[in-house]
């Protein structure tokens, strides 16, 4: 799970279901993605950090502990 997009999502006060929305995608396709099913898309991941003003390197960072298990 990207812990610091989840992060920026509740300081903006963005729901999972509003994020999904914002991109153009399911609700459940957004959880797989944050969740670390499936991959963010390079046009999600700029759309995502355009919106929340972040860099790459730090709203998409893995847990440690997810890395190396």
């Amino acid at each position: 799970m990207y812990l610091n997009l989840l992060a920026e999502m509740t300081r903006k006060g963005c729901s999972k279901g509003d994020m999904a929305k914002y991109l153009g995608i399911a609700y459940n396709t957004f959880w797989a993605k944050m969740n670390g099913i499936t991959d963010f898309n390079i046009t999600e991941i700029k759309i995502i950090c355009k919106f929340f003003d972040k860099p790459f390197e730090y709203l998409f960072e893995e847990m440690q502990a997810e890395k190396t298990a």
